[in-house]
Order: structure tokens, then sequence, then C-alpha cells
């Protein structure tokens, strides 16, 4: 019987020889998406043109007029994110926020600050360069982030 490691192992080879990217840009993606509870991803790697962003329905990758690079990422990241949802255990393998919240309803990170929501639970978890802080969010439901875009005063 093949244990979870192997499976992953596996799977990871695969995507890897299936869209013609090294081991470790698909290790990468993994290792975002499991930061981001399985369902974003932000990270870098040299395969994906540096910076790259991805969320169903988004993807953003450093080159990034590079179509084809993005086909890439979306493909990638879109299987991996279903197999973590269908492994909930190995979405949350080594995962930053309290065991005991479970799965947050949104998470992601930007720069050094991580964030995750779990509404069930009336809790926002921030990690700020290291130090994290649990809100009560009370009755205010939040489900997803959102990155506002600065305005431009008239």
């Amino acid at each position: 019987m093949m244990t979870n490691t192997q499976k992953e192992a596996e799977l990871i080879a695969r995507l890897a020889r299936q869209h013609g990217v090294a081991d470790g840009a698909v290790m990468a993606v993994l290792e975002a998406l499991r930061r981001g509870g399985g369902t974003m991803a932000q990270f870098s790697h040299v395969d994906f043109g540096g910076m790259s962003q991805w969320s169903s329905g988004m993807t953003m990758v450093g080159d990034m007029f590079n179509d084809s690079l993005k086909a890439k990422l979306n493909a990638i990241a879109a299987e991996l994110s279903a197999y973590l949802l269908d492994h909930p255990a190995m979405a949350h393998a080594g995962s930053w926020w309290p065991e005991e919240f479970g799965s947050p309803s949104a998470a992601g990170s930007q720069n050094n600050m991580r964030y995750a929501a779990f509404p069930e639970r009336s809790r926002l978890v921030i990690d700020d360069h290291g130090k994290m802080e649990i809100y009560d969010t009370g009755d205010h439901r939040i489900s997803v982030f959102r990155r506002a875009r600065a305005r431009t005063p008239p």
C-alpha cells in the first residue's frame, strides 16, 4: 500500500514532467497552497518567472504577459489544490495557525504577514513577522480577503 508521502511525491513528479517544470517548482506551489489553506498561493520560483500568485480564477506569474506560463501554473495549482482538499490532513501539514481552529475559510500571505479566517469560531489569526495575534471577530463573518488598491485623490 502506498503512503500519502509516496502519493504526494509521485504527484509532484508527474506534474513537473507533464508541465515541463522542475520538481522544486511544483513543491513551491504545494507548500504555498498549504500556507494558504489549500485555496491560494503566493511564492517565488524561477520556473514561474519569479513572484507568482494563484487562487481559483486568478493566476499571476513573474513574467506577467506569458500566458502559457500562467496556464501551466493554473493547471498545476488547480490539481494540487484539489489534492489538498481531498486530503485535509495533508493540506494542514505544517499549518501555522492553531490546530484546534481546523480549516480556514480564507488564508493567505503577503510579504511577511499571513492571515487566516475562521468564521465558525469567530476568529481571525494574523502572523505579522513571526508575531501571532488571534482576534475575536464577534458578529463579523470574514470569508475572503482581497487586496485593496490605493485610491488616487481627484
